[in-house]
C-alpha cells in the first residue's frame, strides 16, 4: 500500500477516525492491527519475519534489563544476531553468493552452493536498525525495557515509518505510544499540510523526473554526454523528492495521530561540504551509524589512522546498507574519500566565514560532487556507471544535435514536453520554499492563516492536475 495511491488515502482516512473515536486504551491495538494490514497489503507472510524478530527483541529487552555482567552483552548479542541474521539471509545471502561465485571463476572453480529465490521483504532494513537500537539502549542503561507486548510490537510496526523510516531511537517514541491524545486541531492541520507537500514532492516532481532518468538509465550507451548528465541532475533532484517527500507524509500521518517523529531531512542540497550533506540528508541514519558504529569504534578519539579507519568503515557499510550491490559499496566509499579529503583540508588551513558568492560556489561545488557520487548509486552494475561517466567526461556537446536528443526524450506517452517544463519549474519552486521560508521545518507557508490555506489549495490543484499517479514505489522501499 503506497502513500501516493487511492488505497492508503481510504486506509488513513479510516484509521484516523477510528483513532479519535476509541477509548485511549483501545488505540495501541487498533493502530497495531492497523500497521500489519498496511504491511501485509504488501507481501503478507512477510509479516512472520516481522513476528520472530519482534518476540527475539521483546525478550531479549527484559533479560538485558535484569541480568548483570556478561549475561546482559550475551542476551543483546543473541537480539543483534538475530535481527542482522534475518538481514543477511533475505538482503545480502546471494549477493555474497554471486560475489564468490565471480572470485571462484578466475581461478576456474565452480561454485556449488545454491541460490535462494526469494524476494526482499520491503523497508527490511529500517525497522531492522530501528528493531536494535531498541536493544542497544536498554544495554547502555538509556531505555527502560518495555514490558507490554502490544507496544513494543507497535513501536517496530507504527506504519507511517514502518517502511522507510524515519529510523527512530525508543527514548522519542515509545513514551508517546503509550501517552493519552487528546485531537487538536493544529496537529490534524500540519500533518496533512505535510502530506499535501510530501506529495507534492513525490507526484508532480520525482515521478515526473523518473520517466526521464529510467528513459536514459536503461540504455545508458544510447545517449550523449549532455543527455547522460541531465539525466543525472534529474535524478539527483528525483531522489531527494522521493525520499523527503515519502518521510514528509510520514511524519504529517504521525502528526495527525499526534505523534511526533524526528525530522529526516533538513535542506541537503544547501549543503557547503559533503561532511554537512551528510548531517542533512537522512539524519536518522547517519545519526544511527553515528551513536551506534562510528563512536562505538572509537570515532576520532583515538588518533587519525585509526579515524580513517573508522570514516571508512561507516561509509562502506552504509553503502552495503543501501543496497546489496558493489555499485551502492563503492558509492559508500566515495562520500568516505570526500569526507576524508575534507577533514584533511580542514585540519591544514582554517578558513573564514565564506562570503555569499563563495559559499554559493561551494554549494554548487558539493551538488556535483554529490551528483556524480548519486551515478553509482543509480546504474544498475558497473558497466553502465563506465558508460555513463564515460559519456559524460568524453561525449558532452552542446549543440543542436544534443539538444534535440534531450527534447525527444520528453515527448509522447506520460512526459509531454509540457509537463517536463511543469516539473522543472515546481521542482525551482519546491526547493526556493524548503530553503527560504521554512516550509521544511513548521510547514506553514504563511503566518497568515488564509494566506497558508490557499498555498496548500494551490499545492493540491498542481498534485491532481500535474502530478503522475503510476503507482510508483518509492525509492527506498527497496532498502
Amino acid at each position: 500500500m503506497l502513500f501516493n495511491s487511492f488505497d492508503f488515502l481510504v486506509f488513513f482516512i479510516v484509521i484516523t477516525l477510528l483513532y479519535y473515536v476509541l477509548d485511549h486504551k483501545y488505540r495501541w491495538a487498533l493502530l497495531l492491527l492497523g500497521s500489519c494490514f498496511f504491511y501485509m497489503s504488501f507481501i503478507p507472510v512477510y509479516i512472520l519475519i516481522l513476528g520472530f524478530t519482534i518476540v527475539i527483541d521483546y525478550i531479549a529487552g527484559i533479560y538485558i534489563e535484569k541480568s548483570e555482567g556478561k549475561r546482559r552483552k550475551r542476551y543483546l548479542v543473541m537480539s543483534i544476531v538475530a535481527n542482522v541474521g534475518v538481514l543477511f539471509v533475505f538482503k545480502y545471502y546471494n549477493f555474497i553468493n554471486d560475489s564468490l561465485s565471480a572470485l571462484l571463476g578466475f581461478a576456474h572453480v565452480q561454485n556449488n552452493i545454491p541460490y535462494l529465490h526469494i524476494i526482499l521483504p520491503i523497508g527490511l532494513s529500517f525497522h531492522t536498525f530501528q528493531a536494535m537500537s531498541y536493544t542497544i539502549e536498554v544495554y547502555r542503561g538509556n531505555q527502560p525495557a518495555e514490558k507490554h507486548f502490544g507496544i513494543y510490537s507497535l513501536y517496530v510496526m507504527f506504519y507511517p515509518q514502518l517502511v522507510a523510516g524515519p529510523i527512530e531511537r525508543p527514548q522519542n517514541i515509545l513514551h508517546q505510544l503509550k501517552e493519552k491524545v487528546v485531537y487538536r486541531q493544529e496537529n490534524m492541520i500540519t500533518g496533512i499540510q505535510m502530506i499535501l507537500w510530501g506529495l507534492f514532492k513525490k507526484a508532480v516532481v520525482a515521478d515526473r523526473l523518473a520517466v526521464l532518468v529510467d528513459k536514459v538509465y536503461a540504455h545508458p550507451g544510447s545517449h550523449g554526454g549532455l543527455t547522460l548528465f541531465i539525466a543525472s541532475v534529474c535524478f539527483s533532484i528525483q531522489i531527494y523528492c522521493d525520499f523527503s517527500g515519502y518521510s514528509d507524509m510520514a511524519i504529517g500521518t504521525a502528526r495527525t495521530l499526534g505523534i511526533d517523529l524526528m525530522k529526516n531531512f533538513n535542506r541537503p542540497y544547501t549543503a557547503k561540504s559533503v561532511t554537512e550533506f551528510w548531517q542533512r540528508w537522512h539524519i536518522s541514519l547517519s545519526s544511527w551509524f553515528r551513536d551506534y558504529l562510528y563512536i562505538p569504534l572509537g570515532g576520532n578519539r583515538l588518533g587519525e589512522l585509526k579515524t580513517v579507519r573508522n570514516v571508512f568503515i561507516v561509509f562502506l557499510i552504509s553503502g552495503l546498507w543501501h543496497g546489496a550491490n558493489w555499485t551502492f559499496v563503492i558509492w559508500g566509499g566515495l562520500h568516505g574519500l570526500m569526507v576524508l579529503v575534507e577533514r584533511l583540508l580542514k585540519t591544514k588551513k582554517k578558513h573564514k566565514k565564506p562570503s555569499y558568492l563563495l559559499g554559493l560556489v561551494r554549494t554548487l561545488w558539493v551538488f556535483l560532487l554529490v551528483n556524480f557520487a548519486w551515478i553509482f548509486f543509480r546504474a544498475s552494475n558497473i558497466h553502465d556507471v563506465a558508460t555513463v561517466y564515460k559519456g559524460i567526461f568524453t561525449n558532452f556537446h552542446i549543440n543542436k544535435g544534443s539538444i534535440t536528443e534531450c527534447l525527444l526524450l520528453v515527448t509522447g506517452d506520460s512526459t509531454s514536453l509540457g509537463f517536463m517544463f511543469v516539473s522543472a519549474c515546481m521542482a525551482i519552486l519546491m526547493f526556493f520554499i524548503d530553503n527560504k521560508t521554512g516550509i521544511a521545518g513548521s510547514y506553514a507557508y504563511s503566518s497568515n492563516k488564509n494566506r497558508n490555506y490557499a498555498f496548500y489549495l494551490l499545492v493540491l490543484f498542481c498534485i491532481l492536475f500535474f502530478g503522475a499517479f503510476t503507482s510508483n514505489s518509492f525509492i527506498y522501499f527497496q532498502f
